[in-house]
């Protein structure tokens, strides 16, 4: 069961992080080359589905992290999962989780939700000062995730 946990896992934070980078680093320049309108729509309909995925993807990252942890924690002879200590960079990577999580939350259900309004009122200027904030909050999530990479290869144990 851990190695599907795992694999679940490893597999949600690949395709949130891949699609994150792929949005800031490749679908967006691109997409200079259209007009306003025509941009704040495709990003809309893009982000949308994206941000529909990230919604379950970082639920099961979350469902499966703690699960892996609380199957470690039972392992561990006659220690309470209370006292269970675990590595300091398994404490970071649910740190920085929860951190990108409550990010996420903000850019789907604030700053999405305004660039939504924009579009439908063709109001471009605010769609687009939206859609800066969502990139900003996209890239800290994007260093956030990366972070959280490296913590696994500097002794992340048995994850």
């Amino acid at each position: 069961m851990y190695a599907v946990l795992k694999t679940l896992h490893v597999l949600s934070i690949i395709v949130w992080i891949g699609g994150m980078a792929f949005t800031l680093f490749f679908l967006r320049p691109a997409l200079t080359v259209l007009e306003p309108p025509l941009r704040l729509r495709l990003m809309q309909n893009v982000l949308g589905r994206f941000f529909g995925a990230v919604l379950a993807l970082a639920l099961l990252t979350l469902v499966t992290g703690v699960w892996m942890m609380l199957d470690y924690a039972s392992r561990l002879p006659d220690t309470p999962v209370a006292d269970m200590r675990m590595p300091w960079t398994w404490s970071a990577m649910a740190g920085l989780g929860v951190l990108m999580i409550a990010i996420f939350g903000h850019i789907r259900f604030v700053l999405f939700q305004r660039l939504r309004h924009a579009v439908a009122a063709s109001a471009w200027a605010a769609g687009g000062a939206a859609l800066s904030g969502i990139r900003v909050w996209v890239r800290t999530n994007l260093i956030l995730g990366l972070l959280i990479v490296g913590l696994v290869f500097l002794g992340g144990g048995p994850l």
